[in-house]
């Protein structure tokens, strides 16, 4: 049988979804503080309690003495964390979500970040949002200013998604102030401090996006992993080419390049080629070998598994790569810039 509190809450859950009141399930054979007793764990159930309350709600026994089914948070959380990659279990975790009692806020958090990811990975910026916003919630309810910081940088990259851009730098700027004032380690603070970079870069404050970029590379960039400070490395390639100054967004983006291995994020991998290439090919001149030799890389990845917009980005780049080889101007497609984090 379930110990207490576990039992009077899957009581009160059982109750609760058929819509009945305590006053109807007591009936005759049991007063209402008693089952109010039990609902919050005061009292543990007998027996006869057991029997008399299955047959009010018209269960079986076990649905009462049983530990709930892996639909649960936890059981969901387990099982979408341990499922191979591939796998969708985001309609059982969102289920689990909605049927959570809120009795386990950090499972809560993981459950939503998880979701949130998912989200983002099908491009549902809208939904990532939703999830990101009770993640912003509860992180003042569990006061850890790590997640409070997650939850902000990552609202503030899904605003920015979503062309909220104005709306995304409060966001950042709470995030970098959390992290600053904690003094988490260089993951975080460097987390948030990329984001400010990219948010004031996009409004076009790049005097002070710029200022932000020499305090990363002065003070976080050296005990950075190597795959977040590829990301950073790009953000500021992004300010110095926003400024006019290609040659230190190639460098940059040369850096970042060459700190990434195989194995890591693909996605970085593929979109800081990307922002090389056209980098490269904006340069006065333009650097061309360079350019084409990123662009043949990225396409032996893309053609297997890139997307219709990263393919046409690809094209793109291929013909403003041909016109600077000798090519016809009229085959330059539409510009499709490659320099956004």
């Amino acid at each position: 049988m379930l110990e207490q509190p576990h039992f009077g809450r899957q009581l009160r859950k059982l109750r609760t979804e058929r819509g009945l009141s305590q006053v109807a399930v007591v009936g005759e054979g049991m007063s209402t503080g008693h089952l109010s007793r039990l609902e919050s764990g005061e009292r543990r159930p007998t027996a006869r309690v057991v029997g008399y309350l299955a047959r009010q709600l018209g269960v079986e026994e076990s649905a009462l003495t049983q530990p709930r089914s892996p639909d649960c948070l936890s059981g969901a959380l387990a099982v979408a964390t341990s499922a191979p990659a591939g796998t969708d279990s985001a309609e059982a975790l969102l289920r689990a979500v909605r049927d959570d009692e809120h009795e386990d806020p950090a499972g809560r958090w993981q459950a939503l970040w998880l979701l949130g990811r998912i989200s983002n990975s099908h491009g549902d910026y809208e939904q990532e949002r939703g999830h990101l916003l009770e993640l912003i919630e509860l992180s003042e309810v569990i006061a850890a200013p790590e997640l409070r910081v997650r939850s902000h940088v990552q609202y503030a990259r899904c605003l920015c998604a979503l062309g909220q851009t104005p709306a995304a730098e409060p966001v950042a700027v709470t995030a970098l102030t959390v992290a600053r004032g904690a003094r988490l380690p260089v993951a975080d603070t460097m987390a948030a401090l990329t984001v400010m970079i990219g948010v004031e870069a996009e409004l076009g404050r790049l005097d002070a996006a710029e200022q932000h970029v020499g305090e990363m590379e002065r003070d976080l960039l050296p005990d950075a992993a190597p795959p977040q400070a590829a990301e950073a490395l790009w953000t500021a390639a992004v300010v110095s080419d926003r400024r006019g100054d290609h040659a230190t967004a190639q460098s940059r983006l040369e850096a970042a390049l060459a700190l990434l291995r195989d194995g890591d994020d693909l996605t970085l991998w593929t979109r800081l080629r990307t922002a090389a290439a056209t980098a490269a090919l904006r340069m006065s001149p333009p650097r061309v070998e360079a350019a084409e030799r990123w662009l043949n890389e990225l396409a032996v990845v893309l053609e297997v598994i890139g997307t219709a917009p990263q393919l046409r980005e690809l094209t793109a780049l291929r013909a403003r790569l041909a016109f600077h080889q000798g090519g016809s101007h009229e085959a330059i497609g539409p510009r499709h810039d490659a320099d956004e984090p």
